[in-house]
């Protein structure tokens, strides 16, 4: 009995969080690419949850948000995670460059979250 409480304990405490902050995150993930157009309205919600975002590590950060629509490799082992905020031609071919809002985090060499960055322009 003592071991299956902890291992329960254990379960819940690697789930993945349903809501940071007032961001509904389960709606978030579940909006890949934003084609369901419902992360733009999140938008406010996650501007309000980047000082608990910044310095956050990769991997909680993706068990976090979700996996990224597109991962982008930098000078001196930086990484971008790009995530839409509108829909808009990568919805239906994810390689076309696209200038949907998007935001943009940006991973230090050491995996820590350094910088949230909004755009507009393609990529």
């Amino acid at each position: 009995m003592k071991y299956t409480v902890i291992f329960l304990l254990f379960l819940i405490s690697c789930a993945a969080p349903d809501q940071l902050g007032k961001l509904d995150l389960i709606k978030w993930r579940n909006d890949r690419g934003s084609c369901k157009n419902e992360r733009g309205a999140l938008e406010p919600a996650f501007k309000n949850i980047e000082p608990q975002l910044l310095g956050m590590h990769i991997d909680k950060a993706t068990k976090t948000l979700g996996r990224p629509d597109i991962q982008q490799l930098a000078a001196r082992d930086q990484k971008y995670y790009v995530y839409f905020l509108e829909n808009g031609p990568h919805c239906q071919d994810i390689t076309k460059k696209s200038s949907a809002r998007k935001v943009l985090l940006r991973f230090n060499a050491v995996g820590l979250l350094a910088e949230i960055i909004y755009q507009t322009d393609p990529l």
